[in-house]
């Protein structure tokens, strides 16, 4: 690790606890001497190395010491080949990698388990965050076996399952009286006033570098293949920003030879990022408002790196509606038995969208990210697909229903 540069301006920043630039307060991004580790990072050492989870990227991570890191298993979440749905999108070469397989059923443990090992690193004792629920709930999983204290700002509507997960991992939260953004920003204030340490997305520099280790996941697991096209769901951007670091670390490490297009998916009341990139590149604030909460941002707080990373991968960014996402949830369950949350399957919506615009051939490799369990919002869920059939426990009952729906084949 060489140090920070700002992502803005460009300039370099000092101290291993900044969180943005001092000249002009843009997100900082972690460089790192890639000629160095080149020698260390190998196909030949990764074939070798048996750890299966994103410690195994270690030497290109921002930690100077790996003592007294999280110790639940995060990372290397399957990879799934999605025969079923690929053909109902005249796609050959479609894979879902299904990040609720994470110990807090969401993509945001990757960028939870750098941090607290940061904060360790530094001697930190408490840490906080702002969230619409999955960070939170993946930092309060990851730090419970820590001994770290945890304060969570939560937006009041947060889904229960969200804040339940947060309170039995012992976490201390604080549900604010209005949107993610007002959290976020109070948040902040938090760390100023009390000195905790910030893991706000993409105010912290660390969430990012965990972030990026699913692009190494990806790669090692289509056999040292590149993907054409990697959707992602975009809310704050800082997925899209960590996805794209990763897949340039592995080329400037000689590990790949191109570089994937990449797919922001927002939902259309919540795409700050689609509407930047799509113009000038100035994120500017928008209702926020849409049932995949954990994309719901008014005011992408990396929506700048996540602007660049499309430019940079000549990649385009889609956006759905709430009836598209709820359907994606659906389909990707009953032809794939993988239950996303909202936000978590709005990558496959967003792919529904791009081939229907024909922005997709079908011999292409994709690469789609679920990056939270629908155990996470059951009540979106229900939207989806209704509630069950209700019935006395009586057999004459059973057999008018069954017949009524052409149940089990019976005519």
């Amino acid at each position: 690790m060489l140090g920070f540069w700002c992502l803005r301006c460009g300039k370099e920043a000092a101290g291993a606890d900044q969180y943005t630039c001092p000249s002009c307060s843009g997100n900082l991004d972690v460089v790192y001497d890639h000629s160095l580790i080149k020698k260390k990072l190998t196909r030949a050492a990764l074939a070798a190395n048996p750890d299966k989870s994103i410690w195994r990227y270690k030497d290109i991570l921002p930690i100077a010491r790996y003592k007294g890191v999280p110790i639940v298993h995060i990372g290397w979440t399957p990879l799934y080949k999605a025969q079923r749905l690929g053909t109902d999108l005249g796609l050959k070469n479609l894979f879902l990698k299904d990040d609720g397989r994470n110990p807090s059923a969401s993509f945001k443990d990757r960028a939870g388990a750098v941090v607290a090992a940061k904060a360790l690193e530094l001697g930190v004792k408490t840490i906080t965050g702002a969230s619409t629920g999955n960070a939170a709930s993946s930092m309060a999983c990851l730090t419970a076996g820590l001994g770290l204290e945890t304060i969570i700002f939560l937006p009041q509507k947060a889904p229960v399952a969200k804040v339940a997960q947060l309170l039995i991992f012992g976490a201390t939260v604080i549900a604010v009286k209005g949107s993610y953004d007002e959290a976020f920003d109070l948040c902040l204030k938090a760390t100023e006033e009390f000195g905790w340490y910030n893991r706000n997305t993409g105010h912290n520099p660390f969430t990012r570098e965990g972030k990026k280790t699913v692009s190494f996941e990806i790669i090692e697991q289509l056999g040292w293949e590149c993907p054409d096209k990697v959707f992602v769901p975009v809310g704050d951007g800082n997925i899209l920003s960590g996805v794209w670091k990763g897949f340039r670390d592995f080329k400037a490490l000689g590990l790949i030879d191109r570089l994937p297009q990449l797919v922001a998916v927002q939902a259309e009341k919540s795409d700050a990022v689609k509407r930047a990139f799509e113009s000038d590149g100035k994120i500017r604030p928008v209702s926020g408002e849409t049932i995949a909460d954990s994309i719901s941002v008014s005011l992408p707080r990396d929506g700048e790196a996540a602007v660049q990373a499309l430019k940079e991968s000549k990649g385009f960014a889609i956006s759905v509606t709430d009836e598209e996402i709820l359907a994606a949830m659906r389909d990707t369950a009953r032809r794939e038995s993988v239950f996303g949350e909202p936000a978590g399957v709005a990558s496959i919506a967003g792919l529904r969208q791009a081939v229907a615009r024909k922005l997709v051939k079908s011999d292409e490799k994709i690469v789609a990210l679920v990056t939270g369990s629908g155990l996470k919002d059951v009540a979106s869920a229900l939207k989806a697909v209704g509630q069950p059939h209700l019935i006395e426990p009586e057999i004459s009952e059973l057999k008018k229903l069954v017949k009524e729906h052409g149940m089990g084949g019976v005519p």
